[in-house]
């Protein structure tokens, strides 16, 4: 009982290679993702940092606008001080300064000086008016 049969088998093909590329759809899905991840992380980190950033032109333009006129020499100083943040904007914003600049110049140097007239004044909150911060 021993005897082998060697019968050929017609309908029946041999094994053949699957090409299976799953796994580096997997690689470049999980690629794509961790890259998406990290921009994201990025640029939330970036925002908070610029988020509390300290920013000279908006603090100024605060202790402009609150500048005390009754103080006339104090308030010609600070008005000079904050105002030359905003002075180089544009042309106009360089000629206002120096005109509200050399307004202001008799309001300084001085021990004791006047209070500040209503046209200077006036000059100043224009100045105020055309800063953008």
């Amino acid at each position: 009982m021993d005897k082998q049969y060697d019968i050929p088998l017609h309908d029946i093909k041999p094994l053949l290679d699957v090409e299976e590329y799953s796994l580096f759809y997997l690689l470049g899905v999980s690629a794509f993702a961790a890259f998406i991840f990290v921009a994201v992380v990025y640029l939330i980190i970036k925002w908070f940092k610029n988020r509390n950033r300290f920013n000279i032109r908006k603090e100024h333009y605060k202790l402009l606008n609150a500048v005390d006129l009754s103080d006339s020499k104090r308030a010609a100083y600070d008005i000079t001080f904050y105002g030359s943040s905003f002075s180089d904007d544009s042309p106009r914003h360089n000629e206002m300064y120096k005109n509200l600049v050399g307004r202001l110049e008799s309001y300084k140097y001085k021990k004791s000086v006047d209070s500040i007239d209503d046209e200077v004044i006036a000059y100043i909150d224009l100045y105020r008016g055309m800063i953008d911060v």
